[in-house]
């Protein structure tokens, strides 16, 4: 099913309101779930997670918040994954990808990273909130719907090790987490890790950011025989320049993976 078809249904609120594309269908579930699952709303409400407003299913947006949230479609170009403004049939290369190819096969995204996807994804990862961790996990496994049936493992781009210690847990680790659960592919948490430390990505330009993680990344000795030869599909919350994830490809390239796609839930487009 196309991506747009799963992404554009939006949740009904407590009132009945209901966007035109209909509600999200419920969960059919036994009894002691249904009682169960009263029990749990009552103590904790579902709630929208981008305004708050009450609604009737947990883990999802109104119709108000979910239009703001500006969905990658097709038409795309099959290498970046950035959106191209028509169709010609077949697969289509942007001018970017034709002039800088990528190291990794395909990169797929959920939406445009502005506005409240921006937000979401803030409080994900900065603010440790993760409500929404499973509405990421159901918008990844669509856009991904063309990546994860030849993916043979997940890996996520890994933190430094003072970015984990401070942040306690990892991001791109959990989404790939859920993806993986989703997919029913497996997740190698530890198949990558960072070779150095590296300063922040934010604020620096398209060539600060390629210099700032050239050779950062490296799969460990222990780990090579589990990427070898397998097609990886490469995890992270945000694709900026693509510095940070054709860093990572180029590592398990180098270690014997038979190729790599990389799946994000934010892409910046511009």
């Amino acid at each position: 099913m196309p991506i747009g078809d799963i992404i554009s249904e939006p949740a009904q609120s407590a009132a009945g309101d209901v966007d035109d594309d209909a509600a999200v269908p419920a969960t059919r579930a036994n009894p002691f779930k249904r009682i169960w699952r009263g029990a749990l709303d009552v103590v904790l409400p579902p709630l929208c997670l981008g305004c708050q407003e009450r609604l009737t299913d947990h883990d999802v947006l109104c119709p108000a918040c979910w239009r703001t949230v500006d969905f990658i479609r097709p038409p795309l170009c099959n290498r970046l994954g950035l959106p191209m403004p028509y169709d010609v049939g077949g697969e289509m290369i942007s001018a970017a990808a034709s002039a800088d190819p990528p190291p990794y096969r395909r990169a797929r995204a959920v939406a445009r990273y502005d506005g409240l996807m921006r937000d979401l994804i803030h409080g994900f990862k900065f603010h440790d909130t993760h409500d929404a961790r499973r509405l990421f996990g159901k918008w990844l496994a669509q856009a991904g719907a063309e990546l994860t049936p030849s993916a043979d493992v997940i890996v996520p781009i890994p933190l430094t090790s003072w970015r984990l210690l401070s942040r306690k847990f990892n991001q791109a680790q959990i989404l790939a987490a859920e993806v993986g659960r989703l997919a029913k592919v497996p997740v190698l948490p530890l198949a990558l890790e960072r070779s150095r430390q590296t300063a922040r990505q934010v604020g620096l330009t398209r060539g600060e950011r390629q210099r700032n993680v050239a050779g950062a990344f490296r799969v460990p000795a222990r780990a090579v025989s589990q990427i070898a030869g397998k097609s990886v599909l490469l995890v992270d919350d945000v694709i900026t320049t693509g510095a940070t994830v054709s860093a990572a490809a180029k590592a398990l390239l180098s270690a014997g993976a038979e190729n790599v796609d990389v799946l994000a839930l934010g892409l910046v487009t511009e």
